[in-house]
């Protein structure tokens, strides 16, 4: 059976040494002092150790079920999910104007990760209320929020977002989904959406779905979208629940992974809807929550490739298979265990380089929204707008294939669904595609947030690379030759494609978009770059300043060694398959494919 242990060192390393959160400016993050902050570090590991882990392998066994139009979760998940409603966990970041716990979002993202990995498809239910809250919080009217927030923050309702139908996916302008005003101010919501995960549920007694659809008299295509609130109950004017709302469940999807999630296909009705914001203005407010949600299926892919490392870890030391090739180191049994083996150690140092590397992006991430949120930074805003398609595609493409990495470790076992790691590889692969199949993240990347404000934001990265490289040259001879001199070599690289694009890719579009791909690797590859360096940095000071846990420090400079020299530069691979352009890979004609 798979087990899972919460990284709390790990994170509390990050937050302490690297990213020095109890001297920051940002309100709300002095407060967080050890003793606060083990706190609850240590009740999020234990409820995600004890309470959701071992439902992880019970919800992808058994799955959803859809019986006379209702739908029901796996066993044990309604009573885990109450427990997390009942700790304040489900809104540990919210305002507590609406009865939040008020905390920074960056904690939100450390005890998401411990969710996550424990059980990918049951914090989903609460993580994409979340969403809605944001969405709601930032675009809705006071009577909404006064409404809906306090039910959304303690999940007593949970919530959705509805944007995908049948024949539209990314290309949201060829929506069909209506929306007819009534004379009292409702909106008749009418169509169909698909993929739409916890759709419908018992976890509680009320959903709250977020729909896009189009008002008739509208503009063509994404400007004639708007945004509705589309309860599945409607509620009485004291706060009760009332009529059943003309919203459906069409079917629930038979997936590959995430079973324990219900992906619904949900049929609106002429169901009551509630405007959200201004008319044809929705775009904007629901990409609060895909935004949002964008960094959360980044964490996805840290959370399931930290929880296939570990288990690979723990089988690579117990897994006795051959000898030494330089001499045994287990002679009271008849092999050694495989970790000894050169190759099964370059497979468990790239999934350890990349969960350390990723955790570290993910948490500096979350600090900027905090700095644009509590400190009203329009920088830091266009910053995490910039890295967002980064960590949501770079991080879910890598941690697949990091899982991929930990089932090879198992050889057979690995193939046998009783060890767990076929789970986590087809819980990982969704996050590959959900909210925006990562091509579409890269052309945003490129296409988008690349020249946004003049290219201010990527100006503003380059200013943070260059600073960091300058300010801490020449601090040590091996922290020179290990770290800086391979990150400086990167950021050429990553100069020289910004360049390229600049270049060609205005005389030829084609050219930048065919290597938008592998630009977001080499972006990714560059963030995981500057991580290592800040925690090779900080782990070289605790090392000087005598720390009570030099093996901890020694292993993370070790690790991040590793990084540098045997994954950074696969940015030297991206770059040239960035200048080769798009001639090779628009010659062809559709027909000789």
């Amino acid at each position: 059976m798979p087990s899972y242990h919460a990284p709390i060192k790990d994170i509390k390393f990050i937050l302490q040494n690297v990213l020095e959160i109890n001297d920051s400016e940002i309100p709300g993050y002095s407060e967080l002092d050890n003793e606060y902050l083990n706190a609850i570090l240590e009740e999020a590991s234990k409820i995600s150790t004890e309470v959701l882990a071992p439902l992880n392998a019970i919800g992808d066994e058994h799955g959803c079920s859809f019986e006379n139009g209702l739908v029901y979760t796996p066993p044990g998940f309604k009573e885990a999910f109450n427990q997390l409603k009942d700790g304040g966990w489900t809104g540990i970041d919210c305002d507590t104007k609406f009865g939040g716990q008020g905390l920074p979002y960056l904690i939100s993202i450390a005890v998401g990760e411990m969710f996550a990995s424990a059980n990918m498809a049951l914090g989903m239910y609460h993580g994409l209320t979340h969403g809605v809250y944001s969405a709601i919080y930032s675009h809705g009217s006071d009577e909404q929020k006064a409404k809906y927030l306090p039910n959304l923050i303690n999940c007593n309702w949970t919530g959705t977002m509805n944007l995908t139908e049948p024949h539209c996916g990314t290309d949201l302008g060829l929506m069909r989904t209506k929306a007819t005003r009534e004379d009292d101010g409702t909106f008749k919501i009418s169509g169909q959406k698909i993929f739409i995960s916890a759709g419908d549920h018992d976890l509680a007694e009320n959903i709250i779905h977020l729909v896009l659809a189009k008002i008739p008299d509208g503009p063509e295509g994404v400007k004639g979208i708007s945004l509705f609130i589309v309860p599945k109950f409607l509620t009485n004017e004291d706060g009760s629940l009332g009529e059943r709302n003309q919203v459906s469940v069409g079917k629930i999807e038979r997936k590959m992974g995430i079973h324990g999630n219900a992906t619904c296909v949900m049929n609106y009705d002429e169901a009551v809807g509630y405007l959200v914001g201004e008319e044809h203005k929705g775009m904007r407010a629901m990409f609060t929550m895909m935004n949002e949600a964008r960094l959360g299926v980044g964490l996805q892919g840290l959370s399931q490739a930290e929880l296939a490392y570990q288990n690979a870890l723990l089988y690579a030391k117990d897994r006795l298979q051959g000898r030494d090739i330089t001499g045994t180191k287990n002679p009271d049994d008849l092999a050694d265990p495989i970790i000894v083996h050169p190759d099964v150690r370059r497979n468990l140092m790239d999934q350890k380089s990349f969960s350390e590397g990723s955790r570290a992006l993910i948490l500096w991430g979350a600090s900027m929204i905090d700095q644009a949120n509590r400190n009203s930074d329009s920088s830091a805003e266009g910053l995490i707008g910039l890295l967002t398609p980064v960590i949501k595609g770079f991080l879910t493409d890598k941690g697949f294939d990091m899982t991929i990495q930990a089932q090879q470790i198992y050889g057979g076992h690995g193939y046998i669904e009783e060890w767990g790691m076929s789970q986590f590889a087809r819980d990982a692969r969704i996050a590959m595609i959900y909210e925006g199949a990562n091509g579409i993240q890269a052309l945003d990347l490129v296409g988008r947030k690349l020249p946004q404000n003049q290219g201010k934001n990527m100006m503003a990265f380059f200013a943070i690379l260059k600073t960091y490289l300058e300010e801490h040259q020449n601090q040590s001879d091996d922290f020179d030759s290990v770290f800086l001199e391979p990150m400086k070599s990167a950021v050429d690289d990553l100069e020289g494609a910004v360049l390229y694009f600049m270049d060609k890719g205005i005389k030829n579009p084609n050219d930048a978009l065919a290597g938008s791909y592998d630009f977001m690797h080499l972006f990714g590859y560059i963030c995981l770059g500057l991580m290592w360096c800040k925690m090779a940095q900080a782990s070289y000071k605790a090392i000087n300043l005598q720390s009570d846990d030099n093996d901890f420090h020694q292993s993370k400079i070790s690790t991040g060694q590793y990084f540098m020299e045997r994954q950074l530069p696969f940015t030297k691979l991206h770059f040239a398959r960035i200048r080769a352009g798009s001639s090779s890979v628009m010659t062809l004609s559709a027909n000789n494919f």
